[in-house]
């Protein structure tokens, strides 16, 4: 097997990394916030300050294990260790974070700093080590476009399950509905357990390949230059952060919308789905699974197409449409569920593959960090990316219910007028002028795929004659 393909089992090994990261990604996306004010007991404003604080902090921490992982060597290679021995301590704090204690206030809102900070920081050490073998285990630009692919179609496999699952799940394990928070406890004890699984057979299942040449001069201050000094990934990064806003915004309010503006704030009524009547749970469900199973054959097709589609011009087309489908949620009335779920389902096909390219675009700034200075950071380069991410979550969360906050927003109450205009503008302008932005910074990332070929060519030379 030659550096540049890999086998579909080692291919398939990797993808099962992210599928047991994004069982809890998809949760902080799509639940989190709404486990926090109805289950847990928080206020908006509240959770708001959590997030704000937590992802903040955790988006510091990346460029550090970025960097610790950059200097680590063992006989399993730079990455894939960290994969195995983090784990099981990572599931345990997952089962930790959706624990609801019976205390006071004060102490629920302290519970909830330590366990989620805990998680997050695992999910760092984790989820850094294992994004950046991305980098390593092929020098193929077109392969690792492939690989970045089946990575994200394992992502969206994962966010079907949580979608189809989490809710009914929760309901079934906390006694029919009669104990919620036993639910989300129980169910994030199996979700434990099969993420360490997937994890194990990652490891088992892949081998870094791309050995840099060694660089005796490696200094940490030397890192973070190359890294300012990298035009191309500045431009990514400020792309990625206010795409995350994008997504942010939406995902942070996605379960409220549908409890405060479809159902009023009365999640024991039914609303009509097509033709069938569906309870809160159902229909919230539905939604979010039917938007995965149509983002996995959209990263799907990309990964079908990988050799034959420049990156640059596919992510502006997929963004531009995924914003349309957005701006849509201002003008279709939260009554009009079937058209809702058209525009979610399209936005969600045209949205998947801008991760994917993303993701595959970093990889090809580390090798021109690499081409430039000489010295390759690869688990800085993602890292530090993560860390966009996770600033723009945090923002994009805090914003959100700050803005809810505001304008009088209590869980669990029958929502004024100015709580749903609120909630329909957080699903529908707000975003699509993020995105605008986002695409305003992508317009001037100068690396084509021809660049890329030319670079990587090169860089393989010199590793051939180091």
């Amino acid at each position: 097997m030659s550096e540049e393909n890999l086998a579909l089992k080692e291919e398939l090994a990797y993808g099962l990394g992210d599928l047991a990261s994004c069982l809890y990604w998809q949760t902080f996306m799509k639940y989190l916030p709404f486990f926090y004010t109805d289950i847990f007991g928080i206020s908006a404003a509240a959770l708001g300050g959590l997030l704000l604080f937590s992802r903040i902090l955790n988006g510091l921490s990346d460029p550090l294990v970025g960097m610790w992982a950059d200097r680590t060597q063992t006989r399993f290679g730079k990455f894939r260790p960290f994969v195995l021995f983090g784990a099981v301590p990572f599931a345990i704090f997952g089962v930790l974070t959706f624990t609801t204690p019976v205390a006071s206030t004060a102490n629920k809102l302290l519970w909830a700093y330590l366990t989620y900070n805990g998680l997050m920081v695992l999910y760092t050490i984790v989820n850094i080590p294992y994004t950046a073998m991305l980098g390593v285990l092929t020098s193929d630009p077109a392969e690792r476009t492939r690989l970045s692919s089946i990575k994200f179609m394992f992502a969206f496999a994962a966010g079907m399950v949580i979608s189809a699952s989490l809710l009914p799940m929760a309901h079934v394990l906390g006694s029919a509905g009669q104990d919620p928070a036993r639910g989300w406890q129980l169910s994030f004890v199996v979700v434990g357990v099969v993420s360490v699984v997937l994890f194990g057979l990652t490891f088992l299942g892949t081998r870094e390949r791309v050995r840099p040449q060694l660089d005796k001069k490696a200094s940490v201050a030397r890192d973070l230059r190359s890294l300012v000094d990298n035009k191309p990934w500045l431009l990514l990064l400020a792309t990625t952060f206010t795409f995350i806003l994008y997504v942010a915004t939406r995902s942070s309010v996605f379960a409220h919308y549908f409890k405060y503006c479809v159902y009023d704030g009365r999640p024991e009524t039914e609303r009509i789905l097509f033709g069938k009547s569906m309870s809160f749970d159902t229909l919230v469900s539905t939604f979010n699974t039917v938007g995965q199973a149509l983002a996995v054959l959209g990263v799907f097709l990309t990964a079908s197409f990988a050799h034959k589609l420049p990156k640059r011009p596919l992510f502006i087309a997929g963004f531009s449409v995924a914003i349309l489908t957005s701006a849509s949620y201002f003008i279709i009335p939260p009554t009009s569920l079937n058209w809702l779920l058209v525009a979610d389902a399209l936005g969600a096909f045209f949205s998947a593959p801008l991760n994917v390219l993303l993701w595959a675009m970093y990889a090809d700034t580390a090798d021109y960090s690499e081409w430039k200075s000489g010295r390759r950071t690869t688990g800085l380069v993602f890292s530090a990316s993560t860390m966009g991410q996770k600033m723009g979550w945090a923002f994009g969360g805090y914003a959100a219910f700050a803005l809810l906050s505001k304008v009088g927003f209590e869980a669990n109450i029958t929502p004024s007028g100015e709580v749903k205009e609120s909630l329909i503008w957080l699903m529908s302008l707000v975003p699509a002028l993020l995105g605008l932005l986002s695409l305003g910074f992508f317009a001037f990332y100068p690396l084509d795929d021809p660049k890329v070929a030319q670079i990587a060519l090169e860089l393989k030379a010199r590793r051939a004659t180091s």
